[in-house]
């Protein structure tokens, strides 16, 4: 008898309901139907009202809303020419994108539903996906994809684009560690996640390598609140789980195969929500360790 089983036992003599629910960890199954965004699906993200937001609902260039009791609906269309990637709010409950189109990073008036540019660089690729600290300091990815090449951006209050790595690969997924001491970024293309120091002003030192696969691609990244990595493998159709040292811990498997991105959820930050772009839909499995925030 494995030792699973017999923790399974154990936990259903002490509370038949934990015993449940452990049975059900890490098992993928449909939150939305298939079919209703594009193969573009990507970046959701939580409001403080537990709507969840999620790109690309039915055509490019719009930002979908799953409320709470599931129902979806469209939330807004970006201005021609613009085209999200990534969804993230700021400590005031703005909403940033990232605007892989039209080379912005715009911002969301959640009131007014109005739609700004909160920053626009020339020397921008093409922003695909943000993380933001707790002083609103946003982090953006800016992959060159016909090149193999890649940024990685610091973009302060008040839309202040700054430069922080020029010699990345395909840099994609990009996350803050729940200290938000070390910064995590992906190369889709090279199969490689590099890990950097963070300062108290946002500066990135001290590039060193956290992980690398022989195969499959990479996109969205996020923490859980223990520092664990949880990474998209785009093409095999899972969820790796790293560790702080960058040790695997484990693969979930999902329906689909092109995983594209990832949120926590939840009322206790339990339940991890993936888009699939092959499926254009949404999964979710319930997970052991709540997400960075929760």
């Amino acid at each position: 008898m494995t030792r699973f089983v017999l923790l399974l036992l154990f936990v259903a003599q002490v509370n038949p309901i934990k015993a449940q629910d452990l049975r059900r960890l890490f098992i993928a199954e449909d939150y939305t139907p298939m079919n209703i965004f594009t193969n573009n699906i990507e970046g959701p993200c939580f409001d403080e009202y537990g709507n969840l937001y999620v790109v690309n609902y039915q055509k490019d260039g719009t930002i979908g809303m799953i409320a709470p009791n599931k129902k979806i609906s469209l939330f807004l269309t970006l201005p021609q020419g613009s085209t999200a990637n990534s969804i993230k709010f700021d400590s005031k409950g703005n909403m940033y994108l990232a605007d892989f189109t039209g080379h912005n990073v715009l911002k969301v008036n959640m009131r007014t539903r109005k739609v700004s540019v909160y920053v626009h660089n020339d020397a921008f690729n093409q922003p695909n996906d943000l993380c933001i600290n707790s002083r609103d300091q946003i982090f953006a990815s800016d992959p060159n994809w016909k090149e193999s090449t890649g940024k990685i951006w610091r973009i302060d209050k008040g839309g202040k684009a700054v430069l922080l790595d020029d010699k990345m690969g395909t840099a994609n997924g990009i996350e803050l560690s729940p200290d938000e001491k070390i910064l995590y970024v992906n190369e889709s293309v090279q199969r490689k996640i590099w890990a950097f120091d963070v300062d108290k002003k946002g500066n990135i030192t001290n590039k060193r390598l956290f992980a690398e696969f022989p195969d499959f691609g990479f996109d969205g990244m996020k923490c859980d609140k223990e520092g664990n990595l949880y990474v998209t493998r785009h093409g095999k159709g899972v969820i790796a789980v790293l560790s702080p040292a960058g040790q695997l811990i484990r693969e979930v498997k999902l329906k689909g195969k092109s995983c594209s991105n990832l949120v926590f959820g939840g009322l206790n930050g339990k339940l991890v929500f993936v888009t699939l772009q092959d499926r254009k839909s949404m999964e979710m499995f319930r997970n052991d360790i709540a997400g960075k925030g929760y």
